[in-house]
């Protein structure tokens, strides 16, 4: 049975830090590509960063040189540091392997006040 828990999420000023964290169970971790996505209101959901097996990373433009993913393949964890958070960050965030299987965690809320 997949199960994608996320916590980490807050209430942070703009300019703040938050360091988002999921644990996977499930899925082959080791073998898949992870990611976070996150999905702000009235918007579609978008991958913000991505983590290859072999940790390689990719960002969104919107994130990049603010947001940072790493994993854990012994722990089936997957992280995201975001720092110099904007209001244009609030979200909810989610993970889930790249490209994402059909079942959603229940996300973590990120809200940055101006």
């Amino acid at each position: 049975q997949v199960q994608l828990v996320e916590s980490g999420g807050g209430l942070v000023q703009a300019g703040g830090s938050l360091r988002l964290s999921c644990v996977a169970s499930g899925i082959i971790f080791s073998i898949d590509a992870m990611g976070w996505y996150r999905q702000a209101p009235g918007k579609q959901r978008e991958l913000v960063a991505r983590i290859a097996i072999g940790g390689s990373t990719n960002y969104a433009d919107s994130v990049k040189g603010r947001f940072t993913i790493f994993r854990d393949n012994a722990k089936n964890t997957v992280s995201l540091q975001m720092n110099s958070l904007k209001p244009e960050d609030t979200a909810v965030y989610y993970c889930n392997t790249v490209p994402n299987i059909p079942y959603w965690g229940q996300g973590t809320q990120v809200t940055v006040s101006s």
